[in-house]
């Protein structure tokens, strides 16, 4: 648990502060939290759909990898340097005309290792199109 909870406008400053440019234009918002998850919104956009209109998996997968650095930013209270060691996802369908949300929720946070899993569905729809499960090392 954190030490010092953080609210929502914090989790969104993170994104700002904390990733790279291309990352931020991806336009995600934090939808909400609670003690072992994170939900962001990625936006329609047509810069990230590819033909037919469906979003395409390099967003997915960036936004998935994003919402999990802010799961265990809520988890620690504060931004610890972490990196991504292992992300294997699975496309189940495509996703077309909705937003996405993108749910990290993590699994087990140990001294060097997090592990979760993200879950990304339609925001209107509410079906999941996009599952992964991840391994991050804690530094």
């Amino acid at each position: 648990m954190p030490d010092i909870p953080l609210r929502r406008e914090a989790l969104q400053q993170a994104l700002s502060d904390l990733f790279a440019p291309w990352v931020q234009a991806l336009g995600l918002q934090v939808e909400r939290f609670d003690a072992d998850s994170v939900t962001l919104r990625l936006p329609q956009n047509d810069q990230l759909v590819r033909v037919g209109g469906m979003l395409c998996g390099q967003a997915m997968m960036a936004a998935a990898d994003t919402a999990m650095v802010l799961a265990l930013i809520h988890h620690f209270g504060q931004f610890r340097p972490c990196s991504t060691v292992q992300l294997s996802s699975s496309f189940m369908k495509p996703l077309s005309g909705q937003d996405a949300l993108i749910t990290a929720r993590l699994l087990r946070v140990g001294k060097a290792m997090a592990f979760g899993e993200m879950d990304l569905s339609g925001a209107e729809d509410g079906k999941s199109v996009f599952r992964a499960s991840t391994t991050y090392a804690l530094m």
